[in-house]
């Protein structure tokens, strides 16, 4: 397999006690180092990348934004550092890499260690500490540029995936699924959010429910709504927040849940296409819970 590591992430700051913060990326890199894998460095996105999912108009709106010393508020959690632009634009890059390399043949998954996070930003709009919608982003440039029909976005992030649906609802090429606790941020993610070409699958979780509750709906509702998509290449949306050890929301997913979820859907794609995954880091906001969660997802990834 193939990790796509964006050290820049570490230069992306925030301020004093938010949960967004460099020693997640730290955190992260620390547990993947002893991981059997190709590895590479995220390259630099041009906004003829972001520009297949947000307007030029938003791209400059952002890069205008960023500030040349201190912190700017972006909007009310999320902000940005001399270093931002950099670390968001390769956190772009490096999926796209990834995708790159998993539908050349080179590898068959690939998992990119980034931030900030993407699955918050919506077309227009940066928010939940995200500025532009990598997972999105790379759906598309699989289906742009790599000629694909089809491809499968799963967000297992504890919050909702707002800014992917946003970005993906008129998209009938695109299936997007989300499971998330309900209620919480962003307040999105209603089962009848069903998309432009009903290729949206939101499924809410209730405050306090474990991994039990998580496997039982993926085996009826997500994986038979992925196989009879076929998509040519699945996309996750790797958030770790649903861990039991989250301070930030209240689902009580174990390690081997993550293990649980990765693992299967690694077995799906392997019937409907080829095995091929590219992940991306996205929540995940208590240091033990997110290196613990990483390393089991990474883990199943393996070739």
């Amino acid at each position: 397999m193939l990790i796509v590591n964006n050290p820049t992430g570490l230069r992306h700051e925030m301020p004093d006690g938010h949960p967004e913060r460099i020693a997640r990326l730290e955190a992260v890199f620390a547990v993947l180092a002893d991981v059997d894998a190709d590895r590479v460095e995220a390259p630099l996105a041009v906004e003829d990348d972001v520009i297949l999912c947000h307007p030029q108009s938003y791209i400059d709106k952002m890069r205008h934004a960023m500030p040349e010393s201190g912190l700017v508020q972006i909007d009310a959690d999320t902000s940005a550092s001399p270093g931002t632009w950099e670390a968001a634009m390769r956190g772009v890059g490096g999926c796209l890499l990834a995708v790159d390399r998993v539908l050349s043949g080179a590898h068959k998954r690939a998992f990119v260690a980034t931030r900030p996070p993407g699955h918050h930003a919506e077309k227009s709009r940066a928010m939940g500490f995200c500025l532009f919608g990598n997972i999105a982003i790379a759906a598309r440039h699989a289906l742009e540029r790599h000629g694909l029909s089809r491809v499968a976005v799963v967000d297992f992030d504890v919050h909702h995936g707002n800014g992917t649906q946003d970005l993906l609802w008129d998209e009938p090429r695109a299936l997007f699924v989300s499971s998330h606790q309900m209620p919480l941020y962003p307040g999105s993610g209603a089962v009848h959010e069903r998309g432009g070409s009903d290729n949206i699958l939101n499924i809410p979780l209730p405050p306090g429910s474990d991994g039990f509750a998580m496997r039982s709906r993926y085996e009826s509702h997500v994986f038979p709504r992925i196989r009879d998509f076929a998509p040519e290449l699945i996309l996750i949306s790797a958030g770790f927040d649903a861990h039991l050890r989250d301070p930030l929301a209240n689902l009580l997913w174990e390690n081997e849940d993550f293990a649980w979820v990765t693992r299967e859907l690694v077995t799906l794609a392997e019937v409907v296409c080829e095995g091929r995954i590219v992940s991306t880091l996205e929540g995940g906001y208590d240091l033990q819970g997110l290196g613990e969660g990483v390393l089991a997802h990474v883990t199943e990834l393996e070739d």
